[in-house]
């Protein structure tokens, strides 16, 4: 997709028990309304991400099934609510997502929902602001959103640089990984990523020996910041990327011998579709954090095995995941008040969902602090070796867990003023 301006696809979804019932409410999903519904309120939802780029396997298709299966979900208790989906690739560049999210609201779409690549989602938040709609961020992950560029129209779900830079920074330091080089993406996710973590390490007693910050999305060779990474004696590689930028340099580590050489590389923010598509013997060993993982319990087993029905080749992971977790609590908070009501104020929705307590099969029960970030555990993984795997994505073994109020930055310390209203 080359133009903001086009709509990759428009879906409205009937939340009754008669539309899950009956399999012709699918097909007429793009046809017009039925005089019968066209009085029904309508809530319109554009999902806008990657799908033709770095984190396209990360966010995509999968994040669109993710959200489309908790509509399918509350289907089965609430009436009478018309969903429209629309979805666009905002080509991780920000004039693009910025230029979509503005005609969607001047179209009537209410919420904007996912938006992967920091910058992208700050220009979108801020859209979203003046026009008092609703952004609903599932993947974009700089501390900003709830900090100082915190929106009462913005909701960030279950993770960011912050969380990811306590669980696996911390546990790298823990490890005696006390010397550390950042390869870092050159955009307010990687900077972001970078700064949490050197936080971590400089307070535990570490040093940071040196960074290299690459164009982003355009870089796909990254061997020179590798061979200065390996010639800095750092104990530890951190990787201040994700998606495919993530996976070149896990895999372009090992072509240089770096693990050989001593030095333990850290994935900052590395997904299941990362692991996955890499394989164990590269990945066995490598520490993780993520805010889910399929075979958490049985609910979050009960929620994959819904989802994959539809991405039998990509399980979901926490950014995906997140956009369930974000539309069913939005769903939850429509019904709450009426879609008429909803419809007229995004920031009074958001300030509903707030009040609302969380809970669904992804992330169980949580809650939404007032700076609009959401409040669950971080779980730290360590990879499986290929012995362990029972099948090809049983991946993960869970090594600490990070409890809900401590994953999360401490309210008042991120500079967002809705923290003092």
């Amino acid at each position: 997709m080359r133009s903001g301006s086009n709509l990759l696809e428009i879906m409205s979804m009937h939340l009754s028990r008669r539309h899950l019932i009956q399999g012709a409410a699918a097909s007429a999903a793009i046809a017009p309304l039925a005089p019968a519904r066209a009085q029904t309120p309508k809530i319109s939802v554009g999902i806008l991400n990657d799908l033709t780029g770095t984190y396209r396997d990360t966010t995509g298709p999968t994040s669109i099934a993710c959200a489309k299966q908790a509509v399918q979900d509350f289907a089965a208790s609430v009436r009478n609510i018309d969903v429209e989906i629309r979805t666009a690739d905002h080509q991780n560049k920000p004039d693009v997502g910025a230029s979509i999210a503005r005609q969607w609201f001047d179209e009537g779409v209410d919420v904007i929902l996912d938006v992967p690549t920091s910058s992208v989602a700050l220009a979108v938040a801020q859209i979203a602001r003046s026009k008092d709609k609703i952004l609903l961020d599932a993947s974009a992950t700089t501390t900003a959103l709830t900090g100082s560029q915190c929106s009462p129209n913005t909701i960030v779900w279950s993770f960011d640089t912050y969380m990811l830079a306590v669980s696996t920074g911390g546990a790298m330091v823990k490890m005696g990984g006390k010397t550390w080089y950042f390869i870092t993406a050159d955009y307010a996710f990687g900077h972001s990523l970078e700064e949490e973590t050197t936080k971590v390490v400089l307070a535990a007693g570490g040093k940071v020996l040196g960074r290299s910050r690459y164009p982003f999305p355009e870089t796909t060779d990254f061997s020179s910041y590798l061979q200065q990474a390996q010639a800095s004696g750092a104990q530890v590689l951190g990787l201040a990327n994700a998606g495919l930028d993530t996976e070149n340099c896990v895999k372009q580590a090992h072509e240089f011998g770096l693990p050989e050489s001593g030095m333990r590389i850290a994935p900052l923010e590395m997904f299941i579709n990362d692991v996955h598509a890499l394989g164990l013997k590269m990945c066995q060993g490598l520490y993780l954090t993520a805010s889910f993982y399929w075979d958490l319990n049985d609910r979050t087993r009960a929620f994959t095995k819904r989802v994959v029905q539809k991405t039998p080749n990509n399980w979901p992971n926490q950014a995906q995941a997140s956009n369930y977790g974000l539309m069913f609590h939005y769903l939850r908070t429509v019904a709450d008040m009426g879609v008429a009501e909803a419809k007229k104020s995004g920031r009074a929705t958001v300030e509903r969902m707030k009040r609302i307590p969380t809970d669904d099969d992804a992330f169980g029960k949580g809650y939404i602090r007032a700076d609009g970030r959401g409040v669950f555990p971080a779980y730290l993984f360590e990879v499986k070796s290929p012995a362990e795997s029972k099948s090809p994505w049983d991946l993960y073994k869970l090594r600490a867990v990070t409890p809900a109020e401590q994953a999360v930055h401490p309210l008042g310390e991120g500079g967002c003023p809705l923290t003092h209203l």
